[in-house]
């Protein structure tokens, strides 16, 4: 069985990376025990085959052009990394007020005229994650060629 969990372990992380906390989930139903499966996780973590780090800079990568910093540290929270990794992937990430602009720029691309609408456009940018004061700074308007970058 170590054979096949293994084969199952590099299956999954051939296709894409996955955090430790990811690949310990996916591996518990096949695991002999969890001696057995923590072992083989240090294993493969000692020879580089996964890496919570690598998982972190990629899912950032990936997710980063639509979300805000805030989004993408809860995400990696929640797939079990370590605060030292979370801030070291968001500050390998673009400025989040030039992702912010281009998000707003794609959905909305003019600026509110009246307070509902400022409200609504407040509540897409922080459900994507954005901070309250590059929320703010889009939202007051920046100069128009800021936004042919």
């Amino acid at each position: 069985m170590p054979n096949n969990l293994r084969a199952k372990a590099l299956s999954l992380l051939a296709r894409r990376e996955h955090s430790r906390q990811e690949l310990q989930r996916k591996l518990e139903p096949l695991a002999e025990s969890p001696e057995a499966l923590e072992t083989l996780l240090d294993e493969l973590a000692g020879r580089r085959q996964q890496s919570d780090a690598r998982y972190a800079e990629n899912r950032v990568n990936i997710r980063g052009r639509r979300y805000g910093n805030q989004r993408l540290a809860q995400e990696l929270r929640q797939a079990g990394l370590e605060d030292e990794a979370i801030t070291e992937a968001l500050a390998s990430t673009e400025d989040e007020l030039q992702r912010c602009q281009t998000v707003w720029q794609k959905k909305f691309g003019t600026l509110p005229d009246t307070p509902n609408e400022r409200a609504r456009q407040q509540r897409f940018l922080q459900y994507r994650g954005f901070s309250a004061g590059t929320i703010r700074t889009v939202l007051q308007g920046l100069s128009e060629d800021s936004y042919d970058e």
